[in-house]
């Protein structure tokens, strides 16, 4: 078991411990897509702006603006615990490993927040292995406070 409370309060959305740590993250889905990662876990993407992985966020705002043009009525977040094995900070546009640094031996690349990556100036984190992420809850996505980009916020 983990102390969800204690994760949060020693490792902060703006920093990573050592390796091997775990951490809360969630994935905002559709809820038809909630229901097969629920039936036969994640499968990587094959591609995004850090590449092959399965996108998540410790940031539940981050995962509640997911998928970004989808009806908010049917978007579900996925609450999981990752194993993030070494991690990679990808920090800026066209960093010299932001899609490969897998190749690197890294198992999560990370965003870290208002770093010019995103938009909304959120974390995220890439996970290479499916097999780091372990479902523990779906909730319903948290609403988003925006700049008038609609009732998500996203622009």
């Amino acid at each position: 078991a983990f102390d969800e409370q204690h994760l949060a309060a020693t490792y902060p959305p703006n920093s990573y411990g050592n390796n091997d740590q775990i951490y809360v993250m969630y994935h905002g889905t559709t809820s038809r897509s909630a229901q097969s990662i629920l039936k036969s876990g994640f499968q990587q993407s094959s591609d995004g702006m850090l590449g092959p992985g399965v996108y998540l966020s410790r940031d539940p705002e981050k995962a509640s603006r997911y998928p970004i043009d989808h009806p908010e009525h049917d978007r579900v977040v996925i609450k999981v615990v990752v194993n993030v094995g070494r991690v990679k900070a990808i920090n800026y546009q066209n960093h010299p490993l932001q899609k490969t640094w897998h190749n690197e031996g890294y198992d999560t690349a990370w965003v870290p927040p208002n770093c010019g990556m995103v938009k909304s100036g959120l974390e995220e984190d890439c996970v290479w292995d499916p097999k780091r992420i372990t479902v523990i809850d779906i909730i319903k996505p948290k609403p988003v406070q925006g700049d008038g980009g609609g009732a998500w916020g996203y622009r």
